[in-house]
């Protein structure tokens, strides 16, 4: 907890918040973006893709040529071709009539015939047509997409893809050290996520309104100023523009942090400090923007801990763990320094009915990279 910093009168339960926030809340219609500008976002139904490649391919340099027609050669007994084979380079397609490609040194052409010193068997050297996708879909509906389903895209010669970017409009509200919003930005840019960003000019609450201003967005994520007293103006901004469904969530860190509305777009006001804002990001922000694009449940990594962790009851707890050797090492909890926060792989929530967990109960955790 951040000394001095008062606290709401009374907490929602998150799951509760998140039951209020994700309710009516569909995925974002699908639209076609180009493959340069489609990493990390979530695949829409995607097309069967054709055979990759579409036919039979050189697959290193060297002659084209058919394997029945190379019985019996050798060093020893060199076979003549009756006329000069293609040369073939790697990509290129193979000729047809032709199911082998032999290496340039076994091919002897500097005499009056040309012949082939070893034989060959069908497929040498050659990349057969749907070696690499034998068609259908490839990129799953609901995953992230990633370098190499962009690959597997550009080789059947896509162009684009579906997918479904939720928009989310970014409220900075400014502080003397405001390294938060940058923060979470550049996570929800790596979730695939159309974000604008929009800074207010001052922390008084009709800087922060002017900041909300209506704009196309499927979702809005304000930064700072969700204290109690003096220090919640983002909270009266959004009373203002909205409906305030719950200021203080049952989360440690992060119970200043409040939900709303304007009209049907879900608000998530996450306190200023890193470690809160993270806290609330993972586990109401991600919920609501996984809901609106569509993504298949995220996978957690279950492991036994190697020490215990306790926790106090009517809060869930976030705990950063790190693998020491097949087990989750717990770092850090309830507040959680930058340090902890980068060397931490993977993060769990406390359920908040729970005291804790004792040392060797195998726990699900969440991996911190976007995957």
């Amino acid at each position: 907890m951040i000394p001095n910093q008062r606290l709401p009168s009374s907490l929602t339960p998150l799951d509760a918040a998140l039951r209020m926030l994700l309710d009516g809340l569909a995925p974002v219609a699908s639209d076609q973006q180009p493959l340069a500008e489609a990493l990390g976002c979530i695949a829409a139904a995607m097309p069967p893709f054709g055979r990759v490649p579409a036919r039979d391919m050189a697959a290193v340099d060297g002659w084209a040529l058919a394997s029945r027609d190379l019985v019996g050669a050798s060093s020893y007994s060199p076979l003549p071709l009756p006329q000069p084979p293609a040369w073939v380079e790697a990509g290129d397609a193979m000729p047809a009539g032709c199911d082998c490609v032999v290496d340039a040194d076994l091919v002897d052409a500097s005499g009056p015939l040309v012949q082939v010193v070893a034989e060959a068997i069908p497929g040498q050297g050659v990349r057969r047509a749907g070696q690499d996708v034998a068609g259908g879909p490839v990129m799953a509906a609901g995953q992230p997409l990633r370098a190499i389903d962009l690959l597997a895209a550009r080789a059947a010669g896509l162009q684009t893809c579906a997918v479904r970017r939720p928009r989310l409009h970014l409220v900075n509200v400014p502080t003397e050290n405001s390294v938060t919003a940058s923060f979470v930005a550049d996570q929800a840019a790596a979730s695939g996520i159309a974000v604008t960003r929009a800074d207010a000019p001052g922390r008084d609450v009709a800087s922060i309104v002017h900041a909300l201003d209506p704009r196309p967005c499927d979702v809005v994520v304000t930064i700072g100023g969700t204290g109690v007293g003096r220090g919640d103006a983002a909270i009266a901004a959004l009373a203002t523009c909205g409906r305030l469904l719950a200021h203080g969530i049952a989360l440690q860190p992060g119970r200043t942090a409040a939900i709303g509305r304007i009209a049907n777009v879900p608000v998530i006001a996450l306190p200023g400090a890193p470690d809160q804002a993270l806290a609330v990001w993972w586990t109401v922000a991600l919920p609501v923007l996984d809901r609106l694009s569509g993504r298949q449940p995220r996978k957690s990594v279950a492991l036994p801990l190697a020490r215990k962790i306790a926790s106090g009851v009517g809060i869930n707890e976030i705990v950063l763990v790190r693998n020491a050797d097949g087990c989750w090492l717990p770092l850090a909890s309830g507040e959680l320094a930058l340090e902890a926060i980068a060397r931490a792989d993977a993060w769990l929530a406390v359920p908040a009915g729970s005291e804790g967990y004792a040392a060797g109960t195998p726990v699900d955790a969440y991996m911190m990279t976007r995957d």
